[in-house]
């Protein structure tokens, strides 16, 4: 019988075999098994929508994908995408808002997961107003000075659509920009009438008398649509496909710890290491349902409320701004 190869060709498909078997095998092995770890600076503001991002990383979630991802804080949302454009930042949690401006304005960022969620309960977001301002509701926002912690981002953008729901020109309403650490000081000195503000520092506001909840007003958004998005440059995320790829799996998983009841404590130890707050704080503030997979229906609801409010010039193809 006449062999398929010549002897003399079959040390060298043995050694091509084996090679392409080691490759395949290489392949189906985590980053850090092959010897390499992807690293990933991810800029993040002091909000507990960032809860996957921090319990991803301290429950080893990434690492054991061979991510090296190193948290870093930012004060101010909308300074994220020009710190992810310039490399500052492999990746950033702009807010929808933030993000889809950043886009209108030409960089190529792409969306590779999300944060936090809307929820109709939840109460951790409100217009805070200072003692003695007079507003006690959207009306009494008329030629105010009110702090909000980056402009076209998520809490000015959702607050001006209430305002607008409620028959409040927004354009009639003075907004300043303020970064949340700063909201109490700024209402106790009398520097602003009102602040847009979250928790923990709606809650430190609320304890020391400085400030009154209005309106929990996001609750007029429908459920499950996303507070915070992971993104990063479309041409790094090209590059770094297979870290993407875990970096989601990641935030699923950190998800899922988060969801179960049992691990209240340990998610909110987790918060409190990056967001600085301590544990009596941290125990009565809520923390919004993540949501780490998005989809173009949500990017669609921030791009029509923006459209409302002429923050977009141009067309917006949502397919196209999620990596796949």
């Amino acid at each position: 019988m006449t062999p398929l190869f010549p002897r003399s060709h079959a040390p060298a498909l043995r050694r091509r075999t084996v090679l392409a078997g080691a490759l395949a095998a290489a392949a189906a092995l985590p980053l850090r098994a092959q010897g390499s770890s992807t690293k990933i600076v991810f800029g993040y503001t002091a909000v507990t929508d960032f809860a996957t991002l921090f319990v991803a990383k301290e429950e080893g979630y990434f690492g054991k994908r061979g991510l090296d991802v190193e948290p870093k804080f930012i004060p101010l949302n909308p300074s994220i995408p020009a710190a992810v454009q310039s490399d500052s930042l492999q990746m950033g949690g702009p807010t929808p808002s933030v993000y889809l401006q950043s886009v209108d304005g030409g960089l190529d960022h792409v969306v590779v997961g999300g944060g936090g969620t809307t929820a109709k309960n939840m109460t951790g977001v409100g217009l805070v107003a200072r003692a003695g301002s007079g507003i006690k509701n959207a009306q009494d926002c008329l030629g105010k000075k009110i702090g909000v912690p980056g402009l076209g981002a998520y809490l000015h953008v959702t607050f001006r659509a209430w305002l607008k729901a409620n028959g409040v020109d927004a354009a009639k309403v003075s907004f300043v920009e303020a970064s949340f650490p700063q909201h109490g000081d700024l209402l106790r000195g009398g520097s602003l009438d009102a602040v847009v503000t979250a928790d923990p520092f709606m809650a430190r506001i609320l304890s020391s008398g400085a400030g009154s909840v209005v309106s929990y007003y996001t609750t007029f958004q429908p459920d499950g649509m996303p507070t915070i998005l992971y993104t990063a440059r479309r041409d790094w995320a090209q590059k770094n496909m297979a870290a993407v790829k875990a970096f989601r799996e990641a935030t699923v998983e950190a998800a899922a710890f988060i969801n179960n009841p049992k691990n209240n404590a340990k998610v909110r130890e987790h918060l409190g290491k990056y967001i600085k707050l301590p544990p009596e704080v941290l125990a009565t503030i809520q923390i919004g349902p993540p949501g780490p997979l998005i989809n173009e229906k949500q990017l669609t609801y921030w791009v029509d409320m923006m459209k409302e409010q002429n923050m977009l010039k141009s067309p917006v193809n949502v397919a196209q701004l999620i990596a796949k």
